[in-house]
């Protein structure tokens, strides 16, 4: 117990460090080229995001999670998935190459065939460093994740500002993305000693493909609901309220997946670890819950309060359009380390059936929404599209009440406390500040008084994980 418990510390302080100065660097580079480029610069780009995330679920096909969910993969194991996800990979270029032509017309934008042909170079590029990555994740290694992101991400950005600067417009975030793939791929070679063999045996592949494929499916419904908005988007209204759109989802996605990955990191290797053990399994899973909404709420809810402040002293008055919809976006965005945390739980039980059929109910009820709704404007179509994120929280609650045996009250019990005592520190704050006039007085003093506020009310309240959290960071220190 204590070791797993180290384990896990461990693994979430390498991963917060990780996450960390992950945000820190995309927050840098994130302002640097938003002062650099337009919406409808960013919009182009932003309109293909959808055809390489789903493409990118193909190649991988939930394998990278089956390895994971595997006691002791072999090299033969990683063997077969790295070549199934080669080929893929090339299948998946060529048929986009092909359909380029089309993907440029349904958003009315021509050059987007030239653009998207590009772009879609990071599937056989990423495809390298599958394997190598779900090995990483597998093994803990998490301090060498960290140090691969960092390098990474300051090269990719370096070379996208360079790029920026010198008007190389969208293609600058293009660029961006190849470099930071091709950083990776060498890192994980360094890090990774495994190397792939031609003695290529797919009966591995095929004994996951019964798990894997309902994963597969799964990924690609999470990965619509991630990026359903900004492709509609792009048909039915211009390009510039794409580009706000995706500004305002960039800087949500930042904030909430900082949480979502931290955990993400760490939660599938624990709970398979304790997956035979009952009443451990639904000890630790709470304990993973209580943290992750220890930080989620005050963060999410924080960004919203200070959005305004934030959007037009870094990037600008051009993006003001953007403001109100990462408000609405970071209500959701509070929840969706939660919905993380949850589906880690479902996958590390082996459940693939519950998790995609979950999954694709709310991709239906999403879609329902904007055909409803989107005649009414984006604000309109944002909001819903939160609330239904918040709402479906309580459907995966259901799930976990059968499989580990987690009440209503309970998860609400670990929860609640965190969601009301953030709200109301941020409305307080709020209130507090809303005289003041300049806006870098505005967001200093909202930082700084919301923080103080909430780490004061925890430890009034005798918070037993943030307790735990310093005792943590004392004993690294």
């Amino acid at each position: 117990m204590d070791n797993l418990k180290e384990k896990t510390a461990k693994g979430l302080f390498w991963g917060a460090l990780n996450n960390g100065s992950t945000q820190v660097l995309n927050l840098l580079f994130g302002i640097c080229l938003g002062q650099l480029l337009s919406p409808p610069e960013y919009g182009i780009v932003g309109v293909l995001t959808i055809f390489t995330a789903v493409a990118g679920c193909l190649q991988a096909s939930g394998f990278t999670q089956g390895l994971i969910n595997m006691k002791s993969p072999t090299a033969n194991d990683y063997n077969s998935v790295f070549w199934f996800n080669i080929s893929a990979s090339i299948v998946l270029y060529a048929t986009l190459f092909l359909c380029a032509p089309l993907i440029a017309q349904f958003f009315k934008q021509p050059c987007l065939v030239e653009v998207s042909r590009v772009v879609f170079l990071s599937l056989p590029l990423s495809a390298v460093g599958i394997v190598y990555n779900a090995y990483l994740i597998k093994n803990m290694m998490n301090r060498e994740i960290a140090i691969l992101a960092f390098w990474a991400l300051s090269l990719s950005g370096v070379c996208g500002i360079l790029m920026a600067y010198l008007g190389f417009s969208y293609w600058s975030l293009v660029c961006q993305q190849l470099v930071y793939i091709i950083v990776l791929n060498i890192g994980r070679l360094y890090y990774v000693k495994w190397r792939p063999s031609l003695h290529i045996d797919f009966g591995p592949v095929r004994r996951m493909f019964n798990f894997c494929v309902k994963l597969l499916i799964t990924n690609i419904i999470n990965t619509l609901n991630q990026h359903l908005l900004t492709f509609f988007f792009g048909n039915k209204f211009t390009i510039q309220t794409v580009g706000n759109y995706s500004q305002a989802n960039k800087w949500n996605s930042m904030a909430h997946s900082t949480i979502s990955n931290t955990i993400g990191q760490i939660v599938q290797p624990v709970l398979v670890s304790v997956s035979e053990e009952g009443n451990r399994k639904l000890h630790v899973f709470r304990k993973l819950l209580r943290f992750t909404a220890f930080l989620s709420f005050p963060a999410m809810f924080g960004l919203a309060l200070v959005a305004k402040e934030f959007i037009l002293l870094t990037i600008g008055d051009k993006w003001a359009d953007c403001v109100v919809l990462l408000q609405i976006l970071c209500i959701s965005g509070a929840f969706f380390p939660l919905h993380v945390l949850y589906h880690n739980m479902v996958i590390a039980q082996g459940k693939s059936n519950y998790y995609l059929w979950c999954n694709v109910a709310q991709i239906i009820a999403q879609v329902a929404a904007f055909f409803l709704l989107y005649k009414q404007g984006i604000i309109t179509v944002v909001s819903a599209y939160s609330a239904l994120n918040v709402l479906w929280l309580f459907v995966w609650q259901v799930i976990a009440g059968r499989m580990i045996g987690l009440r209503l009250f309970g998860m609400l019990r670990d929860i609640v406390p965190f969601m009301l005592i953030a709200l109301l520190v941020m409305l307080a704050t709020y209130f507090v500040t809303s005289a003041v006039e300049s806006l870098v007085l505005t967001l200093l003093l909202r930082i700084v008084i919301a923080a103080l506020l909430y780490a004061l009310v925890m430890k009034l309240s005798h918070a037993k994980i943030m307790d735990e959290c310093i005792m943590f960071l004392r004993r690294k220190g």
